[in-house]
């Protein structure tokens, strides 16, 4: 995905790939202190660019590392621009953005002192995160054997790099026995999300997801809940158990990177029709409007940019 003729913003800086580098022994690397932000920019029809809810995105960074006890020291209008000018310096007209920020080498206890908080930004192009057919025919999901982590055990909002060992973990029992993605249960049994998607099922034309107890709030699946509100869509946040799953019309995945995956199969037993149903299908529609500066409802969720 990167390359070494790209420019990585480190620190406040933009260097070649090459160059941004750290110590084996920085304090992330060893114990998962680190927060992290998926965020996408598309290409629009009339030729410009635009970071999709680019705010939004900084905001949960900064938020993220709160929750993990430290600040990472550069303003939201600063990484906002930083994130447009790596894009910029990458001449990127659509892609992936990954910010990162982290304790960086110091002391390797467990409690990092006064180590320094370092940020990164990078970006690269990125299609369809499971693939471009997942988009059209929907994709095969498992019920994981891991739980989601207790909500005060791991702290379920924050996207902090060190709770997605949880996900590794499911993603590759799920790959490893030939589906695409898994779904993880939360510990009192309910459906939570997936390894790094919020889940949603349509059944009798209402559309469900988990409520944000135990799943991370997730700027797309916040875009989804307005965007199928606005479409005359009946939405609640409801606990579901893995049954109700299997019995849905349709089940979809929303995220920065899987965007809106529909999904064909639970389990070994089909979903619907078995195929990307006609909910997913015209919200999915719908979002890539949004997300392409197409719908103007929406145009406050965009900071477009040019070369």
């Amino acid at each position: 995905m990167a390359h070494e003729n790209e420019k990585i913003w480190f620190d406040g800086k933009l260097l070649p790939a090459k160059d941004a580098q750290v110590s084996v022994l920085t304090h992330a690397l060893h114990y998962g202190t680190a927060v992290f932000e998926g965020i996408r920019a598309y290409q629009c029809p009339d030729g410009s660019s635009a970071v999709f809810r680019l705010n939004d995105h900084v905001k949960r960074l900064l938020n993220s590392a709160k929750i993990l006890g430290f600040s990472i020291p550069h303003s939201h209008e600063e990484l906002c621009k930083a994130i447009v000018d790596t894009l910029k310096a990458n001449k990127l007209a659509e892609g992936y953005i990954r910010p990162l920020s982290f304790v960086g080498a110091g002391n390797l206890g467990v409690w990092p002192g006064k180590n320094p908080i370092n940020t990164i930004i990078a970006v690269w192009s990125w299609g369809a995160y499971l693939g471009p057919e997942a988009l059209e025919r929907g994709i095969r999901v498992r019920t994981s054997s891991f739980t989601r982590s207790n909500v005060n055990g791991m702290m379920s909002k924050a996207k902090a790099a060190g709770n997605y060992v949880n996900s590794v973990l499911a993603k590759n029992e799920a790959v490893q026995d030939g589906y695409d993605e898994a779904i993880m249960l939360d510990t009192n049994g309910f459906v939570s999300e997936a390894t790094g998607e919020n889940f949603f099922i349509v059944r009798n034309g209402l559309i469900k997801t988990t409520p944000l107890t135990s799943v991370l709030d997730g700027i797309t699946r916040d875009s989804i809940l307005k965007i199928a509100a606005d479409m005359g869509y009946t939405v609640v946040e409801q606990l579901f158990t893995r049954d109700e799953v299997y019995i849905a019309d349709e089940a979809f995945f929303s995220g920065t990177a899987a965007e809106v995956t529909p999904i064909r199969e639970v389990d070994n037993r089909t979903i619907g029709e078995g195929k990307a149903g006609p909910v997913a299908k015209a919200l999915q529609a719908a979002f890539f409007k949004a997300a392409k500066g197409q719908d103007p409802r929406y145009a406050k969720w965009l900071t477009h940019y040019s070369f």
